[in-house]
């Protein structure tokens, strides 16, 4: 089983109903969603936090911080 997770979710995340935990049957299912998902956080939330994607044995982790 394969995972995304999102650490730390800010509050655009929160008012879009996204989900900050998601199972997967296989690698590449998990990678297009965190692809995925990652490119919406990155295009249309408000601006005022960076995102990041790491993966480690097939799960991906993205991550939160307040923009500097």
């Amino acid at each position: 089983m394969y995972k995304v997770n999102v650490m730390s979710p800010c509050s655009c995340f929160v008012k879009n109903g996204l989900w900050d935990a998601q199972d997967f049957n296989t690698k590449e299912e998990a990678k297009a969603e965190a692809e995925s998902l990652l490119h919406k956080m990155k295009t249309t939330f408000c601006s005022k936090h960076e995102f990041s994607m790491t993966e480690q044995f097939g799960s991906y982790t993205i991550q939160t911080r307040p923009r500097r």
